[in-house]
């Protein structure tokens, strides 16, 4: 199957937009001050587990569209 030049593009900065937003997400998560990620004890609480998971996840899942999106860039150029 061969993507066109648009859509490579696209799902290639989706993967690179994914990394920042959510390692960028753990991050703000892992620092969180407001009592939600971690309870007095300073133990991850269910709110931390359920959003690092998400978090997780998505970075994943961006990170395979972008390759997807890279081998598409890469199919183009050898072809033109």
């Amino acid at each position: 199957m061969k993507l066109s030049r648009p859509v490579s593009w696209f799902l290639l900065a989706f993967g690179a937009w994914s990394w920042v937003i959510w390692v960028t997400f753990a991050k703000n998560l892992w620092e969180d001050a407001s009592g939600l990620a971690f309870d007095d004890a300073g133990d991850p609480t269910a709110y931390f587990w359920v959003h690092l998971t998400l978090a997780v996840v998505s970075f994943v899942l961006g990170t395979v569209i972008g390759v997807i999106g890279l081998r598409g860039v890469r199919a183009l150029r050898q072809t033109s």
